[in-house]
């Protein structure tokens, strides 16, 4: 994954660079440090290298803190926590709420979006291609086109009970497409957790066996009739 690629890390790791333009247009070594270990952070994750993730995450936490500015950990806290979301890790935004009473209104209601607790009279402040998934639209999933969004809008969904099968046929499409392992194997187990109860022994076979691709084994050998 790569900064271009993302719309999503883009839009929250922009804002820590841009909240501090008085600095010029060239970006100082603590911005482009920061900057690239919140992509080195997200794009570990994703592949499911909690080590680096870590590593890269204390060293953008320890750049931006440099800085005294408030809003600026927030997003790179928010960024963390949206991966999760995407990866169908459900907890407290902890970082974030350390962070809260002196957060903007924007990123508290942001956080509060990846909880799937975002009061209506707040949607308005979300990045315009989220708010149609806070007030609950599943079909609007479809229209997000960066893969990151997409992810977090469907776990947003599922967080609240609202994925359909085609959210969560088009959380799988995008983490493969990024060949991002840690999310599509939650996705696909979430799949294959719904075609077991619905009695659909042989499409669960089918999905435990991706996952078992994905985690890097290989499919079992053809019996023999």
């Amino acid at each position: 994954m790569t900064i271009q690629t993302v719309k999503l890390a883009t839009s929250l790791i922009a804002a820590m660079l841009t909240a501090s333009c008085a600095s010029g247009p060239k970006p100082l070594d603590w911005q482009l440090e920061a900057k690239g270990a919140m992509e080195r952070s997200v794009t570990a994750y994703m592949e499911g290298n909690g080590r680096v993730e870590q590593a890269e995450l204390a060293n953008a936490r320890s750049q931006l803190a440099r800085t005294g500015r408030v809003e600026l950990l927030a997003n790179a806290e928010l960024l963390h926590c949206a991966i999760r979301v995407a990866s169908l890790v459900f907890e407290p935004c902890a970082g974030f709420e350390a962070l809260r009473r002196d957060a903007p209104e924007a990123q508290r209601a942001y956080a509060d979006y990846l909880r799937g607790q975002l009061p209506p009279t707040s949607i308005a402040l979300l990045p315009e291609q989220q708010r149609a998934v806070a007030a609950g639209n599943a079909s609007a999933v479809q229209a997000i086109t960066d893969p990151l969004s997409q992810l977090v809008a469907a776990g947003v969904l599922l967080q609240s009970g609202k994925a359909s099968p085609a959210v969560i046929g088009q959380a799988i499409d995008a983490a493969s497409s990024q060949g991002w392992r840690r999310p599509l194997l939650a996705w696909l187990g979430v799949q294959a957790q719904r075609a077991e109860q619905a009695g659909s022994a042989d499409e669960a076979a089918r999905l435990r066996r991706r996952m078992a691709l994905t985690q890097g084994g290989s499919l079992p050998a053809k019996e023999s009739p």
